[in-house]
């Protein structure tokens, strides 16, 4: 449940007695629960409502795609990811059997000396 473990759980639950006691507790957790009921209603609610404005050409948009981290995964890695579930080590991550890349060495300025100007480049 959110990443927690029984541990941490537990002292979540330590600290809930310490701080409410054990008479409010019941209805801290009652009014706790309602409000994360409602938070997800309304969450639910924007959602469609959303969906709703795209149009049938967005039926299977999902707001979560528009987070970076998914939308990498979702639209950069899944070919890599196919490939591994085939068995296929994937073409990207096979090691260069190129040389290295080794840049040209470059003329250095004497003291006083201008570099060259591109104009096109600028």
């Amino acid at each position: 449940m959110f990443g927690l473990g029984w541990l941490e759980i537990g002292a979540l639950i330590v600290i809930a007695l310490l701080v409410f006691g054990p008479d409010k507790l019941p209805q801290a957790a009652s009014q706790a629960g309602k409000t994360l009921r409602n938070l997800r209603r309304m969450a639910n609610n924007a959602r469609d409502d959303l969906r709703a404005g795209l149009g049938p050409e967005f039926s299977n948009f999902d707001p979560a795609d528009l987070n970076p981290r998914n939308f990498v995964r979702k639209h950069l890695l899944d070919d890599i990811e196919d490939d591994w579930n085939n068995g296929d080590k994937p073409r990207e991550l096979e090691p260069a059997t190129t040389a290295p890349y080794v840049p040209e060495p470059v003329d250095e300025l004497s003291y006083g000396e201008l570099p060259p100007y591109d104009s096109e480049a600028t």
